[in-house]
């Protein structure tokens, strides 16, 4: 039977009467676990680029309109260096006084600038990372690098620097969440909440998808959300297998809909969770069925989720991809899974058939999961259930708290 987690016991403000997330703590020790993961893997210097990866380093939150916008070098021993986008290179200095070394960022929008000016700019990224290397007695060392294009490569290792890949790295670090990072995902969960619940009020038929997307998307502001993406609902037909997100159909009596809650925010860290309701009436016995098949397949799922099981302990209660007819497993990827979660969604472990088996991973306690699958019949309709966990010494537990028995019908 699968277990809830503790609800939380303080809200989204900050207060000096009582321990919350401790962000210094929360910044000091993501940055020390990165550290251990390079020393282990025999990385001295990482030059990252992407939102999730330069706020795990260094707590920041910098555009991410364009790729490359801005970058942070990290070191396993000494201060790291950001390199900020324009604007913020002159905002953040005071804002973020435990950030010491700060350098104007070098971005040349995937060659938009057109060949020469590209060659240029790369050039001076570069030399100017070549600089600091060189600076800390690391330009004959290897240099980690995540998320950023080949061209970034080709001017770095022009200079002699030998460039390997990080991603996996950075992946293996953030994969065990600290105490404060669980707390922000427990807290992303209970504004996912509020929005849940307030579409549960507004579901009735003559209503249109955009418009309860609307009604969500003001609801988790409301909650305290920091970021919410683009909501759109699937319903009615396009619930299975699911079709296009936020069509504008207006409501009709019956339909089944559902809406990912994946990518709300709080502190940056993301939520990844659905349910399932239904317009103006009860669920049918079919519907009930569909819903009942998938509560009890997802409940197993995530009993299998306990430090020392593996990846493929847990896949094997998702059903082959042929039980729906489907000849690949790659037809359900995303849809009968189960991913970590945390500043970025889908990290690791996965849990699925296409991998799991032939290439296990073992859970450990402070790991964070989405569990997700979905029943029903093409055109017709379907049901969607998706959880967030956290795996504990004793097993999983569920961190959201909104209603997951039953699809979520009229109130009365």
């Amino acid at each position: 039977m699968v277990r809830i987690s503790q609800k939380l016991l303080f809200g989204t403000q900050a207060v000096d009467w009582q321990e919350r997330i401790n962000t210094a703590r929360l910044r000091e020790e993501r940055a020390s676990r990165a550290r251990i993961i390079m020393k282990k893997h025999g990385i001295a210097s990482l030059l990252a680029t992407r939102g999730e990866n330069c706020r795990y380093l260094t707590g920041l939150k910098g555009p991410e309109f364009v790729p490359q916008l801005w970058y942070v070098l990290f070191f396993a021993e000494g201060d790291p260096v950001v390199f900020a986008h324009a604007g913020y290179f002159h905002q953040f200095p005071d804002q973020a006084p435990w950030i010491k070394t700060w350098r104007v960022a070098r971005c040349w929008f995937g060659g938009g600038c057109g060949l020469e000016a590209t060659r240029a700019e790369t050039r001076l990224f570069a030399n100017e990372i070549y600089d600091e290397l060189k600076k800390r007695g690391f330009s004959g060392e290897k240099l980690g690098i995540i998320g950023f294009d080949g061209l970034a490569r080709e001017a770095l290792s022009s200079l002699g620097i030998s460039v390997v890949d990080a991603s996996q790295i950075m992946l293996e670090a953030t994969a065990i969440k600290t105490a404060d990072e669980i707390l922000c995902l427990k807290t992303v969960a209970a504004i996912c909440e509020a929005g849940w619940y307030k579409i549960w009020d507004a579901v009735k038929p003559g209503i249109r998808d955009k418009e309860l997307a609307k009604i969500a998307i003001a609801a988790l502001y409301d909650a305290g959300a920091e970021e919410v993406p683009a909501i759109g609902f699937y319903s009615g037909p396009l619930t299975f297998e699911r079709g296009f997100r936020g069509s504008d159909r207006l409501i009709e009596s019956g339909d089944l809909l559902y809406l990912p809650m994946c990518g709300v925010t709080y502190m940056g860290y993301k939520s990844c969770n659905y349910r399932t309701f239904i317009a103006g009436r009860k669920p049918s016995e079919k519907e009930k069925d569909w819903y009942k098949r998938l509560v009890e397949r997802l409940d197993r799922v995530i009993d299998a989720v306990k430090p020392g099981n593996t990846t493929a302990d847990a896949a094997k209660y998702f059903p082959a991809a042929s039980n729906w007819g489907y000849r690949d497993e790659a037809e359900v990827l995303t849809i009968e899974i189960a991913h970590g979660i945390g500043l970025s969604n889908y990290g690791p472990p996965i849990v699925n058939r296409q991998w799991s088996f032939s290439h296990p991973q073992v859970f450990e306690e402070g790991m964070t999961l989405a569990v997700e699958g979905r029943e029903g019949e093409f055109r017709v309709g379907g049901v969607r259930l998706e959880n967030m966990v956290v795996v504990t010494e004793n097993g999983a537990e569920i961190i959201d708290h909104m209603p997951r028995e039953e699809i979520l019908g009229p109130k009365t």
